[in-house]
């Protein structure tokens, strides 16, 4: 079955029927690029898949081709789950996402714990340490990333240790900031974070191949540089911040529970999606832009967007409200990263096929 038929085949069966919106496919097929991002991409519109394909060679060699159902990491995906369920809390009344974390973490040796709050960690301006910032191990990975889970030099305790940065001062990337999030959300709630995962996100979804790593069959491989990725990073390290995996199928049932209020009120999901300009548009735990598309008119598109990339894997997961849309791309070469490229510079695989996927008419759609 070739790929536009193996498209149409998903629409009818997710669709239940319905004919799928116009896009074009044989853009998408051109924005797609098998040497430096081989891996999958699915198009929904609604809970109709409308695009979806497995494309280039899993391993550099040629080994085996991509396939549809593969289990990925959604890595740093993992983030916007992790917010998801600290804006449950909030709904609920438990958290408040300005207070300190002090209050729901007493035992908190952060130098800034009385200050630095939920909303801090989540748009990344809590000044804590980078793990990046930790000593450096084999293959140039931080140890923070191979060390035991029970050691000082990982986790939560790290992540408590010295900085030089003051909270609510800049914008300052780190997965330390989703790491004290899930702790803080597992003191609100008194569950562990992988209960609350499977408690307010798998098991009411039905998302069959979500879980935290590690994981006792393999998930998709990495590769970087034509070579298989490093094996000094442990990534069940990553915790609330990256430890998460699943199929592509999982996560857009995750945004559409997301989009449709499933999962939290309207209130609370507008707070998540408000990406901030000063903080290069972070939102909580994803960034919300809006942003024309090249050659697509003069209607800008509202973009909440969420990568994930750790070792030789990447992911892009593409929420696009106002289209009732959701592009989910995936890749097991550490060169897709760059391949993917930013959607507000009109330039890269992502907005290529973003365009493909809303410009068949000549403006978003």
């Amino acid at each position: 079955m070739n790929r536009r038929s193996l498209a149409l085949l998903a629409a009818l069966v997710l669709g239940a029927g319905a004919p799928a919106p116009a896009i074009d496919p044989a853009a998408v097929d051109a924005a797609l690029d098998p040497v430096k991002a081989p891996g999958t991409v699915l198009i929904a519109r609604g809970d109709t898949v409308v695009y979806e394909r497995a494309f280039g060679r899993v391993d550099p060699t040629g080994l085996a081709e991509h396939q549809l159902g593969q289990v990925w990491r959604w890595a740093s995906v993992t983030k916007q789950v992790t917010a998801t369920i600290a804006m449950q809390e909030v709904a609920a009344g438990r958290l408040d996402l300005d207070a300190p974390i002090i209050r729901y973490l007493p035992d908190s040796k952060a130098p800034n714990a009385e200050t630095i709050t939920s909303r801090m960690l989540m748009q990344h301006i809590s000044g804590l340490p980078r793990t990046d910032e930790a000593p450096v191990g084999r293959d140039d990975w931080p140890v923070f990333y191979s060390v035991d889970l029970d050691s000082p030099e990982t986790g939560r305790a790290w992540c408590e240790g010295p900085t030089k940065r003051k909270p609510g001062q800049e914008f300052f990337y780190g997965d330390c900031d989703f790491i004290m999030m899930a702790a803080v959300i597992e003191a609100t709630s008194g569950k562990s974070y992988d209960a609350l995962v499977a408690e307010r996100i798998t098991q009411p979804l039905g998302l069959e191949s979500v879980g935290l790593f590690p994981r006792a069959e393999p998930a998709m491989p990495g590769f970087a540089e034509g070579k298989p990725e490093s094996t000094a990073f442990r990534l069940e390290n990553f915790g609330g911040a990256g430890a998460l995996y699943g199929t592509t199928h999982d996560l857009l049932a995750f945004d559409r529970a997301l989009m449709t209020g499933r999962l939290i009120p309207e209130a609370q999901r507008a707070q998540m999606w408000d990406g901030k300009p000063q903080y290069g548009y972070a939102a909580l735990g994803q960034w919300s832009f809006t942003v024309p598309l090249k050659d697509c008119g003069d209607t800008p598109v509202r973009i909440i967007e969420r990568r994930g990339f750790i070792g030789g894997v990447a992911l892009r997961n593409i929420i696009l409200p106002d289209q009732d849309m959701v592009i989910i791309m995936t890749s097991n070469r550490a060169e897709a990263e760059a391949a993917f490229g930013e959607i507000w510079q009109q330039a890269g695989i992502t907005h290529d096929v973003m365009r493909a996927a809303l410009c068949a008419t000549g403006a978003p759609q």
